[in-house]
C-alpha cells in the first residue's frame, strides 16, 4: 500500500497528486520499467535469431517457438510469423523491423479490449474475483483511490470474510481513500454481506461499490459455487448486479490465466479484466493470448505496489513497452 496516501489527507490534494500533469509520462517509464523482463527475452531472442541467421523457415519456426515462450500464445505465435515471413520481408528483415511488427500486431489484438470500466448507473456494483494471490484486495484499495480522486463517494465490502487480513487490509484502504466499508467478523457469509452492502449503498447514495471475495481457485468446485450464490443474491436487492465483475490475473502464473479466466467466465460472467504484477515477470506476453482468445475487456493494468501504478490499459502502450519500443 502507497504510504503516500495518508489517513485524513485533503481529498482535493489527493485528487491533484492523482491527476498531475506528468502523470502520463511517468506511467509510461513504470510501463516500459515494469514490462522489461518481458521485453528483454523477446528482444534478446529476436535479435539472435535475426543476426545470426537468414531469414528462412527453421528462423520463423524457431522465432514463432519464442512468441510462445513468451506467452503470447500458439495462434498469435503463428500469424506473426505468416506477416514476417511473407510480401516484403522475404528478402530479409532486421530485429527492430521484427519487433515494430510484432508491436503492430499486439496492437491489433489488444485495441478493441482496451475499454474503460464505465460507470453507468448509481450504486455501481463491481464484484472484484480471482484466485488466491492475485491481488485482489489491493486492486480494490487502488481503485477506490482512483474512483474517490475523481469525486465518487465510495464504498468498500470486505466480502473475503475466510481471511481476517483481507479484512483489515480493507479497512486501512477505506481510511486512507475516504471510502465507506461494511465488513463483519472473519467467518461471516459473504453473500449475506454483499446483500446489507447494497441496501445501505442504495439508501446513502453510493457511487460506486467495490465488493471482494475470498481467493479461490478455478479447480474447486465448492468455492466457485459460493461465488455463484454471492452474485444470486446480489441480484435479490438489485437485479442488474453486478454491474461489472472483475477478473483479477496475476501476470506470473502465465498459461493457467486462461484457465482462470474460462472458469471465472462460466462461473460469475466476468465482464472485465485487471491484470497485475506484470513488473514481476517475464510473460507479460500472457495478456495478448488471453485478450486473441477471449475478447474480454482489459479495463486496468498494474506494473508495482504504488497506488499509482494501476492506471487504466492502452493498447499502443502496452504493445511497444512489451516488445521495448521507445
Amino acid at each position: 500500500m502507497d504510504p503516500r496516501v495518508k489517513p485524513g489527507g485533503d481529498e482535493s490534494e489527493y485528487a491533484v497528486r492523482m491527476n498531475d500533469s506528468t502523470q502520463g509520462q511517468s506511467w509510461w517509464k513504470r510501463l516500459s520499467s515494469g514490462l522489461k523482463r518481458t521485453s528483454s527475452q523477446l528482444g534478446t531472442a529476436i535479435s539472435d535469431l535475426l543476426t545470426k541467421r537468414k531469414l528462412d523457415a527453421t528462423t520463423l519456426e524457431d522465432l514463432e517457438h519464442e512468441l510462445i515462450r513468451a506467452d503470447l500464445g500458439p495462434d498469435f505465435a503463428l500469424r506473426i510469423a505468416s506477416v514476417i515471413g511473407s510480401g516484403r520481408f522475404e528478402k530479409g528483415i532486421s530485429a527492430e523491423e521484427v519487433r515494430n511488427v510484432l508491436a503492430g500486431e499486439i496492437e491489433k489484438v489488444m485495441a478493441p479490449v482496451a475499454k474503460p470500466l464505465d460507470i453507468s448507473t448509481s450504486p455501481f456494483i463491481v464484484l472484484v474475483a480471482g484466485v488466491n494471490g492475485s491481488g485482489k484486495t489491493t486492486t480494490i484499495g487502488k481503485l477506490a483511490a482512483k474512483f474517490r480522486a475523481e469525486g465518487k463517494k465510495v464504498m468498500l465490502v470486505a466480502g473475503d470474510t475466510f481471511r481476517a487480513a483481507a479484512i483489515d487490509q480493507l479497512k486501512i484502504w477505506a481510511e486512507r481513500t475516504g471510502a465507506s466499508i461494511i465488513a463483519r467478523e472473519p467467518g461471516a457469509d459473504p453473500a449475506s454481506l454483499a446483500f446489507d452492502a447494497i441496501t445501505a449503498a442504495r439508501t446513502q447514495g453510493v457511487d460506486v461499490v467495490l465488493v471482494d471475495t475470498a481467493g479461490r481457485l478455478q479447480n474447486r468446485t465448492e468455492l466457485m459455487n459460493e461465488l455463484e450464490k454471492i452474485v444470486r443474491v446480489m441480484r435479490k436487492v438489485e437485479p442488474a448486479a453486478p454491474h461489472a465483475v472483475l477478473l483479477v490475473l496475476d501476470a506470473t502464473v502465465g498459461q493457467n490465466a486462461l484457465s482462470q479466466v474460462e472458469i471465472f467466465g462460466k462461473t460469475a460472467g466476468v465482464t472485465g479484466l485487471v491484470m497485475t504484477k506484470l513488473d514481476g515477470t517475464a510473460r507479460g506476453g500472457i495478456l495478448v493470448a488471453i485478450a486473441d482468445k477471449f475478447k474480454l475487456p482489459v479495463h486496468f493494468i498494474g506494473v508495482g505496489e504504488g497506488v499509482d501504478d494501476l492506471a487504466p490499459f492502452t493498447a499502443r502502450d502496452f504493445a511497444r513497452a512489451v516488445v521495448g519500443l521507445e
